[in-house]
């Protein structure tokens, strides 16, 4: 994991055909609180289940994890 978990999701944004990937990456870009540089499973689930918007479920960013510790 050379990259944040911030600059990973980024490649979903803006998709003209939407799904619940590219939902939260843009609800994420838009959340100026989101902690961009971290690459911790602990402190981005505990944001996302505490802090984030409603677009970003806890279940879709358990999933883009699982794509992020896979790279």
């Amino acid at each position: 994991m050379d990259r944040s978990f911030y600059q990973f999701a980024l490649k979903y944004r803006g998709k003209l055909d939407a799904d619940d990937f590219s939902h939260f990456a843009d609800s994420m870009f838009l959340d100026h609180s989101f902690p961009k540089s971290s690459s911790d499973f602990d402190q981005l689930s505990k944001y996302v289940e505490e802090k984030a918007h409603p677009v970003m479920k806890a279940s879709v960013f358990d999933e883009m994890w699982e794509e992020y510790a896979g790279e």
